[in-house]
């Protein structure tokens, strides 16, 4: 039975700034792949431009993104971000199909997948054996699940210490390739130019520039908690998307300045890889540390976030009386970021057993970007459902950039699934499987 009043009662207050909230967004977005996703995008971009293209895409594609949740989140403020929106413009079935991905695939998905690049870079510093990513992401998924479930304090100086330091990570990998540069010293292996159409993998290339700036959109669940509801969400995305943005092309230039298309191809731990041959091996090691502890931090936002969907959906069901409780005391779905962080335990055991970071964003990005697709879509159906619903903030050029979006979107989740494994499958099985918990909730 549906229970769609229960725990109103309780829930987030509004208690945040806009900057707190571009923080998250930021400390989220840059520790979520650029330390790990520029090998990858180098491997299936294989030419100099079409790796600048990639990253280019990546930061358009996201502001346009930002510009559609900036209106979605000031005319639709609630704790479930998207799940909200969602159910609003398609439905319960379809927003708890959401929900359960968010759960299940994408925040859990994107949890386990941090931990493994926190694993790598961990693993330059102190290796521990065959499994030693995979040890290193589940203590440290483990840990902050349990820091989470202390209280949290919105805004703390702890929160952008942390992501100062992620920011430093990138500015520091931007200066090795200055610092390659105005020494003369030449790229590690040369790099290719384009010699005519995309190369056949150049889809898979986006899907890894994207996950690099996936994240943006998970503080749509934080709407209900900034201070200022009228315009605060816009200015935190679209300030957080453009630094994010801008950084990314100055990472690009610096992976491809100092160490070349093949060579960066080939790293396991790139940042590490180019700071070793600006500055020496020292400096590798400790380069490696500092993405860790970044990459730490973005772990600790997904669990922020991915909590207050789980939080949402599970109050609309009776069933899952547990998981939609909000702690008032500590401020947190204290019940949701319990469940969240087990199945999260779950799927680093099942990175472990595979290929890790790689399998993990398989399993995640087809889902990811099928809910983006519903995110730009539902801008456009509740434009049209609920027209006098008061909006401080309107995509310009709608509906153009609404319908990009989709497209764009739509594109990204067909290139996800053109190179289907073990991951997708698993992925796509999981979202199945929601449809069967779904009935199971109603009854």
């Amino acid at each position: 039975m549906l229970a769609e009043d229960q725990g109103r009662a309780s829930g987030p207050r509004r208690h945040v700034s806009e900057l707190y909230v571009a923080m998250l967004a930021v400390a989220m977005v840059v520790g979520s792949g650029i330390f790990k996703s520029p090998s990858l995008v180098a491997a299936n971009a294989e030419t100099t431009e079409y790796l600048f293209l990639a990253w280019a895409i990546g930061g358009a594609v996201s502001l346009v993104g930002a510009l559609c949740y900036a209106e979605l989140t000031t005319a639709f403020p609630d704790a479930g971000g998207d799940y909200h929106v969602l159910k609003r413009a398609f439905g319960r079935t379809f927003a708890f199909l959401f929900a359960w991905s968010r759960f299940a695939v994408i925040n859990t998905g994107s949890i386990a997948l941090l931990g493994f690049v926190f694993g790598d870079y961990m693993s330059v510093v102190l290796p521990l054996g065959p499994f030693s990513s995979a040890i290193y992401a589940a203590a440290a998924v483990a840990g902050l699940v349990w820091l989470n479930l202390r209280p949290m304090k919105g805004g703390s100086v702890g929160d952008f210490a942390m992501t100062g330091l992620e920011v430093a990570g990138v500015l520091m990998i931007a200066g090795a390739g200055v610092w390659i540069a105005l020494s003369g010293i030449a790229p590690l292996t040369d790099s290719p130019a384009a010699s005519g159409p995309p190369p056949a993998g150049f889809g898979y290339a986006l899907v890894f520039a994207l996950l690099a700036y996936g994240g943006w959109n998970e503080i749509a669940t934080m709407s209900a908690e900034v201070r200022d509801a009228k315009r605060g969400m816009a200015r935190a995305l679209i300030l957080a998307v453009v630094l994010i943005t801008a950084l990314y092309l100055i990472v690009a230039w610096a992976f491809w300045r100092g160490l070349g298309i093949p060579a960066l191809a080939e790293s396991e731990a790139p940042a590490a890889d180019l700071m070793a041959r600006a500055f020496g091996e020292g400096a590798a090691w400790i380069t490696a540390l500092a993405i860790a502890i970044a990459t730490f931090t973005s772990i600790n936002v997904t669990i922020i976030t991915g909590g207050r969907i789980t939080f949402a959906a599970a109050r609309d069901y009776k069933a899952l009386q547990r998981l939609g409780t909000w702690d008032e005391a500590g401020a947190i779905p204290r019940g949701a970021y319990v469940a969240q962080g087990v199945v999260a335990l779950a799927l680093v055991l099942f990175g472990a057993l595979y290929d890790g970071f790689v399998t993990l964003v398989d399993y995640t990005a087809p889902i990811y970007w099928l809910f983006m697709t519903g995110a730009g879509a539902a801008l456009i159906a509740l434009r049209l459902k609920e027209p006098a619903t008061d909006r401080p903030f309107r995509v310009p050029l709608y509906p153009v950039l609404p319908i990009l979006f989709v497209l764009a979107a739509a594109a990204m989740t067909y290139s996800a699934l053109a190179y289907v494994k073990e991951g997708a499958l698993l992925g796509v099985a999981v979202l199945a499987a929601g449809g069967l918990v779904h009935l199971w909730l109603r009854r």
